[in-house]
């Protein structure tokens, strides 16, 4: 193909254009750190010239190990720029957790932060690899002493990044990430949450998780702020949502819950308006209902790891204004429907045939498209165990409405079947949503004698506020059908993992002791 009409797609691009294009507008905002568009772009080419001088070629994996702030915003350009592959890593894991996904991926360097610096030594040293590490004083002596490097990248489907799911069933797999990928998703995520030069994005999602969902590529292209948050807690969020007119983040449904269950939240809309990405969990109507009522415009996604983060948007439609508040929440909670870069989602049946759009008939998502890994790193096998029939298979059951927008029902393995009869634990915890002492709820399923098993509900009650276990029960099954209702209730904070996921696998454990 001529160069003329082709250029391969990389997400680095779009910082060395806003580096012209928005030069002296403020691109990182991290505590006392203040750097302009054109002053990470220097940062980041003198990170690959760095990266370089102390070993790293092409292709070679370069791990990150830090809470957001501006390393890991800095390598998510840098790395690539070096023409290295780059492997984000959680900072919740073990340090053995941690060594297996060095030696998974073949890592040759691991950046960290100094917080992180004994996890990354302990990480590195349980290691067969042994990667060097490079902390926080290194890493800035690596780039105040080092040329300015950009390799360009010549195939866009090459390897951009290596991103580890949670591995909850078994050893994690690692997601490959292409430039091209990345590059639309970006594109995609500016575009359906209208980010501009003028926006304020709040770094409440970690970047290590998808890549932040794409938002430190999405954010730069549009030449808007990026508000670094080291950890989630909302009275810091609120402040900086103030003082940095802040009008864009991204979160699991838990992450709204805590801010929205602050004093500090808003009773009206805020000037400039806030908007809310949420994904990671379906988002209950109650949680909607309360978001609107504070003002805050919410926007639901659907995706995975494998997806680059949200494959699927619940779009909103013009003549969804005039609904009220009950109506427009039970609309936005469902998932929606593919985003712009992606082809169609489906909901298909054990043959791989669409289920019927009756918004009744339950299957499994399937996706494809621009925004789907590659594969899975050294595990070909899981790739196409994955993908049948070029379709990937997230493993979340859903149904289809005759709208085209689906609605997540439940992930697979957490269907409870009782006394042969299916219960989606979502549609129990929205139930119990619903009542307005409950903050949060999940439901699981506990092994029973008669009837197989049963469902098991863990809640946690809003401030000040009161409920029994009987009233909660009684509640359910007001709405529901009984058998559906929970067995037990227990009142606790629920475990979360770093994205803020409720983790059910723990609350299983807890029901079956």
């Amino acid at each position: 193909m001529p160069a003329l009409s082709f250029e391969p797609m990389t997400p680095t691009s779009f910082l060395e254009r806003s580096a012209t294009v928005f030069a002296h507008r403020p691109a990182v905002v991290d505590g006392d750190l203040l750097l302009t568009y054109a002053e990470l772009w220097e940062r980041v080419q003198s990170l690959a010239g760095g990266l370089a001088a102390a070993g790293v070629r092409p292709g070679d994996r370069v791990a990150v190990l830090a809470a957001n702030g501006h390393l890991p915003l800095e390598a998510v350009f840098g790395i690539p720029a070096a023409g290295a592959v780059m492997v984000p890593m959680n900072i919740r894991l073990s340090s053995g957790e941690l060594a297996y996904i060095l030696d998974h991926a073949e890592v040759s360097l691991l950046l960290h932060d100094d917080e992180h610096a004994p996890l990354a030594r302990a990480a590195s040293a349980a290691s067969g690899a042994r990667p060097r590490t490079v902390p926080s004083r290194e890493y800035e002596a690596l780039i105040a002493g080092s040329p300015p490097l950009l390799v360009r990248v010549e195939d866009e489907l090459s390897p951009l990044s290596i991103n580890y799911t949670s591995g909850t069933t078994g050893r994690p797999k690692g997601v490959v990430y292409h430039h091209r990928g990345a590059y639309l998703q970006a594109l995609a995520m500016a575009m359906h949450t209208g980010l501009n030069a003028s926006s304020g994005y709040l770094w409440t999602l970690p970047m290590f998780h998808c890549h932040g969902w794409c938002f430190p590529w999405a954010v730069t292209l549009a030449g808007a702020r990026h508000v670094c948050l080291r950890k989630v807690e909302s009275a810091s969020a609120w402040r900086l949502i103030g003082e940095h007119r802040v009008t864009h983040l991204c979160g699991a449904p838990t992450v709204l819950t805590s801010l929205l269950a602050h004093p500090d939240a808003p009773a009206e809309a805020l000037e400039p308006r806030l908007l809310a990405c949420v994904g990671g969990a379906p988002p209950s109507p109650a949680l909607l209902g309360r978001a609107l009522r504070a003002g805050v415009e919410v926007i639901h996604l659907y995706g995975l790891t494998e997806t680059y983060g949200p494959a699927v948007i619940c779009q909103p439609q013009p003549e969804w204004g005039g609904l009220g508040a009950e109506d427009l929440a039970a609309l936005t909670a469902r998932q929606g429907v593919a985003n712009v870069i992606a082809q169609r989602v489906r909901v298909v049946d054990e043959d791989g045939a669409d289920v019927p759009a009756d918004a009744t008939t339950i299957g499994e998502i399937a996706v494809r498209g621009n925004d789907v890994m590659l594969g899975y790193h050294r595990d070909p096998e899981a790739t196409a165990k994955a993908a049948p029939d070029g379709w990937f298979r997230t493993g979340d059951l859903a149904v289809m409405h005759a709208d085209g927008y689906l609605r997540l029902v439940d992930r697979a393995k957490d269907v409870i079947i009782s006394g042969g009869e299916n219960i989606a634990s979502v549609e129990v915890e929205n139930a119990l949503m619903s009542h307005p002492a409950v903050r949060e709820a999940a439901v699981v399923a506990r092994s029973d004698a008669y009837w197989g098993e049963v469902p098991v509900a863990y809640v946690s009650l809003a401030d000040g506020a009161g409920a029994a276990e009987d009233e909660l029960i009684e509640h359910v099954r007001a709405r529901l059908a009984h058998f559906k209702a929970p067995k037990a209730v227990f009142f606790c904070e629920l475990p979360k993992t770093s994205t803020g996921k409720v983790q059910k696998a723990v609350l299983r454990e807890r029901a079956a002791r």
